[in-house]
């Protein structure tokens, strides 16, 4: 018995939390399920572990890239703020949630695991549930869990003393939120790559889901509906030497240059020596060196991409037949970057970007209690991700206001909601899109409802698949099956 146990915790700590590692595992659950030789099982679960991996350094580089300039704004004008950002956020829930619930942060990691067997039995009874995704991104999981937990016990303290009735609320409420959200994004991405055979499971789903309407309805053609002339990023029509930001390297560079170059000459050099970013004398030098950085941990995160995403969608077709029917793999937002205009990821991260300093500086001046630090992960994935989506229903005017609006909202929502729970107090706010928009609304439900608010949020997104199922019965699993056929089936719905 104690071999199981030990067994399970290397599991849940090696594989469970580990993205890359749970990755590796459906790849080879995946092919040993189809029947693939052990040679071609092994090679293509390394070359999916190490796809991530490389996808992780990419994404990680950008992170620490960015968390210089961050500090330095901070410092340079003296905020007192919460930083949105994961990792900030779930930083913030461990330091505090003992202290102001007295509670434990191993009973978030406790939620995960249920939650995620929640999400496992939705997909798996899909034909009653109408849920396509199972969410495989561990390190995101993580990241919600432990806000959730902290939202779940500001919001319900009458369970606080009540460990079991608490896991099951939880569990039920993230598993579904896991289920549906990843669910919604089914259709933008299979749309986006052409049928690739995933859906997001990230911190935007719901905000993906939104867009890809927006756009759609306000931006592109209405479903073909409205006869309009769309403009994609890629279809610029630019004189002479502007036709470089056809390149998606060298546009990424350069607007990082200007970008953060303005940033950095505002935060002087003297933070950047003192704090040990800066290991060179040319103060324009280090500018040029730091922004181009960005450029390539781009790239860097696009190659990991392409080397482990057509691993796991074709081994995921041994699951899908075998245990999880008509499904797909829910991975991190990154994976749709090497879809699609590859430029929209920077014109929706700049325009996102924008759209939080604004917020910013509005909140400053209307004297705002919690003032937000934008992080880079919110400012970049979520709306990189909601531009690459909105630019392919609606354009170059969709790619640029659309992430706007969810700059503004993300600053906007994460200041009432983490100064409301006390999470500011802690430093930090998970801050990405659904959690600044889906989950304050949850939590305001269920602190001023209780058990009839736990009730109404079940219910909200137990309907979405149902009532997204309605909207084509015939086309709903088909899209996920066999994406040729799915799109002979809107041609001829269309004609």
């Amino acid at each position: 018995m104690s071999i199981l146990v030990e067994i399970w915790k290397f599991f849940t700590t090696y594989i469970l939390r580990q993205a890359p590692y749970m990755v590796g595992f459906l790849t080879l659950i995946g092919y040993c399920l189809m029947g693939k030789k052990w040679y071609e099982t092994l090679s293509g679960t390394i070359k999916a572990i190490v796809g991530f991996l490389i996808l992780n350094a990419g994404s990680g580089g950008l992170t620490s890239n960015f968390r210089p300039i961050l500090a330095g704004l901070r410092e340079r004008f003296n905020l007192n703020a919460a930083v949105i950002d994961p990792y900030y956020g779930q930083n913030a829930v461990e330091a505090g949630v003992e202290e102001v619930f007295g509670k434990g942060f191993s009973q978030a990691l406790t939620l995960l695991l249920i939650a995620f067997i929640v999400n496992i039995l939705l997909v798996r009874f899909n034909k009653i549930t109408k849920c396509r995704s199972l969410f495989t991104t561990g390190h995101v999981q993580v990241q919600q869990a432990a806000t959730a937990y902290w939202l779940i016990l500001f919001a319900l303290p009458a369970l606080r003393d009540n460990d079991m009735t608490l896991f099951i609320v939880m569990a039920v409420i993230l598993g579904s939120y896991w289920a549906v959200g990843s669910n919604l994004t089914v259709k933008p991405m299979q749309e986006l790559t052409d049928g690739a055979g995933f859906a997001i499971a990230h911190q935007q789903m719901f905000g993906i889901r939104l867009a890809y309407i927006v756009a759609d309805k306000f931006f592109g053609t209405d479903g073909g509906k409205k006869k309009r002339e769309v403009k994609k990023v890629g279809e610029m029509e630019v004189p002479g030497f502007f036709s470089i930001f056809n390149e998606n390297m060298v546009c990424t560079a350069i607007l990082m240059t200007v970008f953060f170059g303005i940033i950095m000459m505002v935060i002087g050099k003297d933070f950047f020596v003192e704090n040990g970013s800066m290991k060179v004398d040319s103060f324009g030098f280090y500018i040029i060196n730091t922004s181009l950085q960005f450029a390539v941990y781009l790239a860097i995160l696009q190659l990991g991409v392409r080397t482990f995403v057509t691993e796991l969608t074709a081994s995921f077709q041994g699951i899908a037949d075998k245990l999880l029917p008509a499904s797909v793999p829910g991975v991190d937002c990154a994976v749709c970057y090497g879809f699609g205009d590859s430029n929209a990821v920077t014109f929706g991260f700049l325009a996102g970007l924008t759209g939080q300093i604004v917020a910013i500086l509005a909140l400053i001046v209307m004297g705002s209690p919690t003032i937000i630090i934008c992080g880079f992960v919110p400012v970049f994935f979520d709306n990189a991700t909601i531009g690459l989506v909105a630019n392919e229903k609606g354009g170059l005017k969709a790619c640029l206001i659309i992430p706007f609006l969810s700059g503004l909202i993300q600053v906007f929502g994460a200041a009432f909601i983490s100064g409301w729970v006390g999470l500011a107090n802690y430093g930090g706010y998970l801050g990405m899109f659904d959690w600044d928009t889906v989950w304050p609304c949850f939590t305001v439900l269920m602190h001023y409802l209780g058990y009839v608010g736990i009730a109404i949020v079940v219910v909200i997104l137990f309907a979405l698949p149902q009532l997204e199922y309605r909207q084509d019965p015939e086309g709903y699993f088909l899209i996920t099956e066999d994406y040729e056929a799915y799109k002979e089936h809107i041609a001829k719905k269309n004609a």
